[in-house]
């Protein structure tokens, strides 16, 4: 069983960002910040050990929707 936790990474100079997955598919991932802070359109997202470049397509609140 996969943990359901993740990070993000926004700048490597700058503090990571947990974040829950909440679903995660081929192509993007559905997550949870634990930070509302202003995200960039392109940041990384660290999970199981991968870590892939993706692009924020939208946020609502807490939840945020990545596409890689």
């Amino acid at each position: 069983m996969m943990s359901k936790t993740g990070k993000t990474i926004i700048d490597p100079k700058k503090p990571v960002i947990n974040c829950t997955v909440i679903d995660l598919s081929a192509t993007g991932a559905c997550l949870q910040v634990s930070s509302p802070a202003e995200l960039p359109k392109r940041l990384e997202f660290l999970y199981a050990g991968v870590k892939k470049k993706v692009q924020l397509l939208w946020t609502r609140g807490f939840i945020i929707g990545v596409t890689y």
